[in-house]
């Protein structure tokens, strides 16, 4: 196939133990889905049906990177999460199935321009400028469900420069894992390499240029995210 300029690299993140990659398709995210989160940005934390929004796949960051501070932002936030990753694709999954379809699990750093995304909300518009930036998708070494399992309890924490900033446990998500891939494929099919970030707990807050953000899963990990000079 010839194309007229070459096509982008495939984005794609690491596996715990291993020198295999996974191959990234999408990045889907669910919106509010700790109950305490979801009172600090204002919202009702009733079990609602869940709502989603994505990042591109060379959102990508892994462990240990730097991110400049982002463009046209003055309010750049962290966000925890656990990541979820499809490894069978499928539609119309029954929940008491979902987990055949998963992969894998990793830890996550949802990166969020607030501003821009508040502003967008109050104008009743997409989220795509306050979600979906460059290099705003940070995701740890992926660890088999094979040899893990599938964690619904442990502690998700968050520290920026040691001090802890978000922490709760995984048993608090508004809606599982299960509940989550069956909704989504109940409206799009999914495929291997899809992720999601299954929402983030209360905390939340500004990241500033020379920062470190630690973010960890019982289980999973940590990752590491320094924050770098705005890029002129």
């Amino acid at each position: 196939m010839n194309y007229v300029f070459p096509p982008a690299p495939q984005a794609s993140v690491a596996i715990q133990g291993s020198d295999e990659r996974v191959p990234v398709r999408r990045i889907f995210c669910v919106g509010r889905n700790y109950a305490e989160h979801a009172r600090e940005m204002g919202k009702d934390p009733d079990r609602d049906p869940p709502f989603f929004f994505t990042k591109p796949a060379d959102a990508v960051v892994e462990s240990g990177e730097t991110v400049a501070y982002p463009p046209e932002t003055e309010n750049f936030h962290y966000e925890a999460e656990l990541v979820v990753v499809i490894g069978t694709g499928g539609t119309n999954i029954t929940e008491d199935r979902s987990l055949d379809h998963v992969w894998g699990y990793a830890v996550g750093n949802d990166l969020t321009r607030r501003d821009l995304q508040l502003k967008a909300r109050e104008q009743g518009r997409p989220w795509d400028f306050g979600k979906a930036f460059d290099r705003s998708a940070v995701i740890g070494p992926i660890y088999p469900a094979a040899k893990i399992g599938h964690p619904d309890t442990g502690t998700i924490q968050l520290t920026v420069n040691g001090d802890v900033k978000q922490s709760a446990d995984l048993a608090d998500l508004i809606w599982s894992v299960p509940e989550i891939i069956s909704i989504l494929s109940h409206s799009m099919t999914l495929a291997p390499g899809d992720l999601i970030m299954t929402g983030t707990p209360a905390g939340v807050g500004q990241l500033q240029v020379g920062d470190v953000c630690v973010v960890s899963v019982d289980g999973l990990g940590a990752i590491e995210t320094k924050i770098g000079p705005r890029e002129s």
